[in-house]
């Protein structure tokens, strides 16, 4: 019998977290969950310790790991807990494992997912901030560790199913790639009432059930400005060749234009378990619990041009991937801070974006790119103060 995967779930009790684990769920003789990491939610992973009994948890302080401890010898579990970014680091490079999906939201997914890349893991990749904040160095830590890299969201999972499994005929294949957005639920809205927009209803997206950051970033299209950039790296194209049109049924995940203007695209339900699934069998396909597209009914597809008034965050994707290299940290750090500012109702919708631009133009970027993760986290830094500071202004 071929070997269980062994698997570390970074960010399991998320929305890709728990897909992840209804698709190990349905293949229990191909995957064994060796480790899981939350940021909060005890409750919910001390119920994923008790399902999957896996060797090892992590959390990101010591109190929650010190409650967890107590929590598991209560329960009779003999799982270890570790604790902090160096217990993340630890267990996405475990010898032991094979396979880590990160599913940590945010540039605090950045080091252990540099740690699986360079310990040469099979690495499922849904956080995005991996690719916009770490950049050439990430991509140089999966190619020197030999990791395989499979791009999870729904859009770069969709390209890389359209292309060869050889990366090395990519280049002469494609024209340029076309990311499809759904336009959020405020793809109709005037942009003059934007600033009115509450939490609730940046969070109730149309058609995809995500957290509360990424629908955010979903509501003001900049998780599409991240998308871009990450697009960049994980294709290695150049920002020309990067577009974004709206498909509010969002069927089509996105569409690769070929040189001989043949277009390839993946077309499903909105449902993360797809690309999950593809991911963690790669490059067989299995069941992934999805139901699937009929096509008897799911009724006309239609692609609409971006609306720049009511989305102006996307255009800042392509000014910072012209800047230079850590711009895009900068970009990701100012947004992580602004999007909670005004989940807190510190600042309006329309706030998020005025802290984007002008952390942009506050924090000075070096014309030498970034040579250790050291560097890329050092400008994060700065960049989440001077955009705290923008945030309180407006507050």
């Amino acid at each position: 019998m071929t070997p269980r995967q062994r698997l570390v779930i970074l960010g399991s009790t998320g929305s890709i977290g728990t897909s992840t684990l209804d698709v190990v769920a349905r293949h229990a003789d191909r995957f064994e969950v060796f480790g899981l990491s939350a940021h909060q939610r005890l409750e919910d992973l001390l119920q994923q310790c008790r399902r999957w009994q896996p060797r090892v948890v992590a959390l990101p302080g010591a109190e929650p790991a010190r409650e967890m401890r107590h929590r598991l010898v209560q329960e009779g579990l003999r799982i270890e807990v570790l604790e902090g970014e160096a217990g993340l680091v630890e267990l996405a490079g475990h010898p032991e494992v094979d396979a880590v999906m990160a599913a940590i939201v945010g540039a605090a997914g950045l080091a252990p997912c540099i740690a699986a890349a360079r310990a040469g893991k099979r690495l499922l990749l849904a956080n995005k901030e991996a690719l916009v904040v770490g950049g050439a160095l990430f991509m140089k830590a999966v190619q020197e560790g030999g990791a395989t890299l499979l791009p999870i969201d729904s859009e770069h999972s969709a390209i890389f199913q359209c292309l060869p499994e050889d990366r090395s005929r990519w280049a002469a294949r494609i024209d340029h790639i076309v990311l499809t957005a759904s336009g959020g639920p405020f793809r109709l809205r005037d942009p003059a009432t934007m600033a009115a927009v509450t939490p609730e209803e940046a969070c109730a997206h149309p058609n995809w059930v995500m957290g509360r950051k990424i629908s955010v970033d979903s509501a003001t299209m900049m998780n599409k400005a991240l998308e871009v950039i990450e697009a960049r790296w994980l294709f290695d194209l150049p920002p020309q060749q990067l577009q974004v049109v709206l498909h509010p049924q969002s069927i089509v995940h996105s569409m690769v234009v070929c040189r001989d203007a043949s277009v390839l695209a993946q077309l499903g339900t909105p449902d993360m378990r797809v690309p999950i699934a593809y991911g963690l069998a790669f490059p067989e396909r299995i069941a992934s619990g999805a139901p699937a597209l009929d096509f008897a009914t799911c009724g006309a597809l239609t692609f609409e041009p971006m609306d720049e008034a009511r989305f102006p965050g996307l255009r800042l994707a392509y000014e910072a991937l012209r800047a230079p290299e850590g711009t895009t940290t900068v970009l990701n750090a100012a947004n992580e801070i602004a999007v909670e500012a005004f989940l807190q109702r510190r600042i309006a919708f329309t706030g998020i974006h005025t802290v984007n631009c002008r952390t942009l133009q506050s924090v000075v970027v070096s014309s030498t790119a970034p040579s250790a993760l050291g560097d890329l986290l050092e400008l994060d830094r700065r960049a989440r103060e001077v955009a705290a500071r923008h945030a309180q202004e407006l507050a």
